[in-house]
């Protein structure tokens, strides 16, 4: 499995020119809709109250989510996503010229019409969007491949908003801002016609055009799937939910709580990008090129954590004389904790949205795949209309601050995230996984590729620490049941983690027959439902850091259930704390660097124990 940097995506034709279609498009949404907003704000005559019609720009351009994302859905999986694309990018180009059209005649309905017409071209791309990826990248390239495209995508929606400003400054703003839509479409278009091929997964599918039913039909498929897709389409919308609302608070916030000037606004708005950009590329590094969904706890923390900071820093910063500009803000050592916990969220965001799309991408089946993502969006539109009216009512209503308002979305954010993660109990699992190898040991694999991507087997390794089964399991893609001594099972707090992933506690036989017997027949099962097994065939913990006898239950169990064997050894553990070196100590060798090398497969006929051991000594070397 290659271990290359995602940024070398950026130099293959089956990621680059999706990756710069992606973010030409949403440069162009957020460019023409934050014109529109200035243009009615400070350029167009009209009667009344003007945040009406700011409001009703943000309805125009989300309500196509909730009216056509389902038969995107259908559309992403009937035909080919490749072809889909250059049509909506091409149907992008006429919706632009209409909305110059409006432009250069300060015609309003022009321009209305044209942001309703882009919140639908928006509609029908995310699916294709995400469900184009898992058919572009292979599967270690999958979170790197996520998150350049959330790099991309906040990034692309900074320029757009910068750029919209600065075209709206002009004198002359409604040819500049007609040109540049217009010739953005237009780049979108071509950068579309090198995308490669991605053939159809459904051309069979019978479309269904009443909107409301496959609407509904299409958020029972999304809800519907396994607990960690469907509650990763909760935590996504979720993330949605709360991006919004600080987004949509942030002008107000740097006028009132940083008695700042415009361009303050625009670096706040940097910084949370930024943040998002940063925390979105740092995810591959962090997940070891594999969707980690342990970095979502970790990301809901941060989420909290920062929000928490920014509500108890706002009011460190007085008032001037004069509204502060940005250099003025960033010359007061009171502001910095504020910016921190900007960039802050922004990066643990990261953390947090990218593995869950990377997973619901990788875990959906492909033939549903498109609709699932159309359910996901269609979630995601609700929850920040949602989160529309909760802040209304919460400002409004309950006459909270902008910084009370951060207080509460920060302890909802506790509140909903622990309902995610009591329900798929895989999250806190494999936070934890990812912690204790990011924490207490450095952890290096060798030879995974030798592990099947599908299919059963049966992983047979050393034994040397009460945590192999964690540093295993968190090395490898796949999840892998792991069989173990039933009272290292039972020990307290690790029992969670080898509950939720299935492991098997075994006893001697003459230890407790009944829960020997019942390990057997749940390995058979297991195997026979083309999983990975892994067990320790010394039957214990090493005392000398030697490798022990290989008992003879791996013949048992291949006789039951015939898979290929793969050999494994742990490399660096004797000595650490969770081994029973009696010279071990909390802080010698912590951080020690651990190596998890795997071999290649031995046929069923020849994996007898010694066999195996001697693969696994092999494998293990002189390092203990």
């Amino acid at each position: 499995m290659s271990q290359t940097s995602q940024f070398s995506l950026l130099g293959k034709r089956r990621f680059l020119p999706f990756f710069i279609t992606q973010s030409l498009g949403a440069f162009n949404d957020n460019l023409f809709k934050q014109s529109l907003i200035l243009a009615i704000l400070y350029k167009l005559s009209i009667d009344g109250d003007r945040s009406i019609w700011i409001n009703l720009c943000a309805l125009l351009f989300i309500l196509p989510f909730f009216l056509f994302s389902a038969l995107a859905g259908q559309f992403g999986e009937k035909y080919p996503k490749d072809a889909l694309i250059r049509l909506i990018k091409l149907a992008e180009i006429g919706i632009m010229a209409v909305g110059a059209l409006g432009f250069l005649t300060n015609h309003l309905t022009l321009m209305l019409l044209a942001l309703f017409a882009m919140g639908t071209h928006s509609a029908l791309f995310g699916p294709v969007k995400y469900s184009i990826l898992p058919q572009a990248l292979d599967d270690h390239e999958l979170v790197g491949g996520n998150g350049l495209v959330e790099m991309g995508t906040f990034l692309a929606i900074l320029a757009g908003t910068i750029g919209a400003g600065v075209m709206m400054s002009s004198t002359h703003y409604a040819p500049v801002v007609a040109c540049a839509v217009v010739a953005v479409a237009a780049l979108g278009y071509l950068s579309s016609q090198w995308i490669p091929r991605a053939s159809a997964s459904s051309p069979q599918m019978k479309l269904n055009w009443n909107i409301f039913s496959q609407s509904w039909a299409t958020l029972r498929l999304g809800l519907g799937q396994t607990p960690a897709v469907s509650r990763s389409i909760v935590g996504n919308s979720w993330f949605w939910f709360v991006g919004a609302i600080y987004l949509t608070q942030i002008p107000a916030y740097a006028k009132d709580w940083l008695h700042g000037d415009e361009t303050v606004v625009t670096l706040v708005l940097t910084l949370f990008s930024v943040g998002i950009a940063l925390g979105s590329l740092l995810c591959e590094r962090l997940s070891g090129h594999k969707v980690e969904i342990g970095l979502v706890p970790f990301g809901s923390f941060g989420l909290t954590l920062f929000g928490l900071l920014w509500w108890w820093h706002s009011g460190d910063v007085v008032a001037g004389a004069t509204a502060h500009d940005w250099l003025a803000l960033l010359g007061m050592p009171q502001a910095w904790w504020i910016l921190l916990s900007i960039v802050g969220l922004g990066v643990f965001g990261g953390f947090y949205i990218v593995p869950l799309y990377a997973l619901i991408q990788s875990r959906t089946p492909v033939q549903e795949r498109s609709r699932v993502i159309a359910a996901n969006n269609i979630l995601n539109a609700l929850f920040m209309v949602v989160s529309a009216i909760v802040t209304i009512v919460l400002l409004s209503l309950a006459e909270l601050t902008i910084p009370q308002l951060f207080l509460v979305v920060s302890l909802l954010n506790i509140g909903v995230n622990a309902y995610i993660f009591r329900i798929v109990p895989e999250f806190t699992m494999r936070f934890m996984i990812w912690l204790l190898s990011h924490s207490m040991y450095r952890v290096e694999h060798r030879g995974l590729q030798q592990i099947p991507e599908e299919g059963a087997a049966l992983l047979v390794c050393n034994h040397v620490s009460f945590v192999d089964a964690l540093l295993i399991g968190g090395a490898v893609r796949r999840p892998v049941r792991f069989v173990m001594y039933y009272k290292i099972y039972q020990l307290p707090v690790l029992n969670f983690i080898f509950r939720t992933a299935g492991a098997i506690p075994i006893a001697g036989r003459n230890e407790d027959a009944a829960t020997y017997e019942q390990a057997f027949e749940q390995i058979a099962r297991y195997l026979a439902e083309g999983e990975l097994v892994c067990i320790f065939p010394e039957g214990k913990l090493t005392t000398d850091g030697e490798i022990d006898a290989f008992k003879g239950g791996v013949s048992r169990i291949i006789e039951q259930t015939p898979v290929p064997v793969i050999p494994m050894a742990l490399q660096g553990l004797w000595g650490s704390f969770f081994s029973r070196d009696p010279a071990k100590g909390f802080f010698r060798r912590l951080w020690s660097r651990v190596t998890l090398v795997a071999g290649a497969a031995i046929p069923v006929e020849a994996a007898e124990p010694t066999l195996l051991r001697e693969r696994v000594s092999a494998l293990r070397g002189a390092l203990r």
